[in-house]
């Protein structure tokens, strides 16, 4: 999600036709298609990752959180772009917990984001100023 938008203010269609708010569970149809993943990937992945936890209902059925969706799609980043292990992604939410995976993930995107590579190419620019601003004043204090 872009930086400043309101959780609440976006809306996804629903199998049904109507619209569903970004705060409302999803099935895991709904997670499958939007994560671009099998069902039966999603619950592998649960069977690996215990911090998945979807709400269960009569016969099963699986109702994902929305902070349960910023997990998946974490863990997914991390498998099939980043190239990660399971092993490897367990071990990263050992040590620094899902939270901190999806915060960790979410910054990544959005420092991969166009505006943000323009923003970090205006702060490179901004520092090398600094930098020579600051070599002028050493050679200053050396005349000292």
């Amino acid at each position: 999600m872009a930086a400043g938008a309101s959780q609440s203010s976006v809306v996804q269609p629903s199998p049904r036709g109507g619209e569903k708010s970004s705060s409302a569970f999803r099935t895991i149809s709904e997670v499958a298609n939007e994560l671009n993943v099998p069902q039966h990937v999603l619950r592998f992945w649960e069977s690996k990752f215990n911090q998945i936890k979807p709400m269960k209902r009569g016969g099963g059925r699986r109702y994902y959180r929305p902070e349960d969706i910023g997990l998946l799609r974490s863990i997914r980043d991390l498998l099939y772009h980043d190239g990660y292990t399971i092993k490897g992604v367990q071990r990263l939410l050992r040590e620094g917990g899902a939270k901190s995976l999806v915060e960790n993930q979410e910054m990544a995107d959005a420092l991969s984001s166009p505006a943000a590579a323009t923003s970090a190419a205006g702060i490179r620019a901004e520092l090398r100023e600094l930098l020579k601003e600051l070599e002028a004043l050493r050679s200053l204090l050396d005349k000292i």
